[in-house]
């Protein structure tokens, strides 16, 4: 039976569902938010983390706003031995902000997907040749964004 969360907890994670503050200090202002110390947050969110109710925290950029006004998913169909060393590579991209690998689908062979960000197509195009060239993977398709759709968070509380 799942041990029921406390109130300070059901504080925490309403307060994270709707994202981080914007600010240099973002865990300090949020603890004040909630009425708790900085530390209290901070080992509530590792303790968390411990037991696995909690992956990750991270930031959704929306990148139209920020002057990358181009993007693509970029497929990339690479032997299976060799995923984490090229997702490795294609991650240290600084155009890339994120990388990770799926299941291949019948008729669909392409395992390591990258999100690749440039100011034009063509930027976006020559970022991914380079990549192309780093890992020696040419078997890849560019998928161009059409309109970015609102991202939100899941809502818990």
């Amino acid at each position: 039976m799942a041990k029921a969360i406390s109130d300070t907890e059901r504080k925490i994670l309403a307060a994270l569902q709707d994202g981080l503050p914007n600010s240099r200090t973002p865990y300090a202002d949020l603890a004040r938010e909630i009425g708790i110390s900085t530390d209290e947050l901070l080992t509530t969110l590792a303790v968390w983390k411990e037991e696995g109710k909690l992956r990750r925290i991270g930031a959704v950029v929306n990148h139209f706003q920020v002057g990358l006004g181009e993007g693509a998913m970029v497929v990339w169909k690479v032997e299976p031995d060799r995923v984490a060393e090229v997702g490795a590579v294609l991650a240290g991209f600084e155009e890339v902000s994120h990388a990770y690998e799926r299941q291949t689908a019948p008729g669909w062979d392409y395992n390591l997907y990258t999100m690749v960000h440039g100011t034009t197509p063509e930027a976006v195009r020559r970022t991914v040749e380079r990549m192309s060239q780093a890992v020696g993977v040419s078997d890849y398709q560019i998928l161009a964004t059409r309109r970015e759709l609102k991202k939100v968070p899941p809502k818990y509380v």
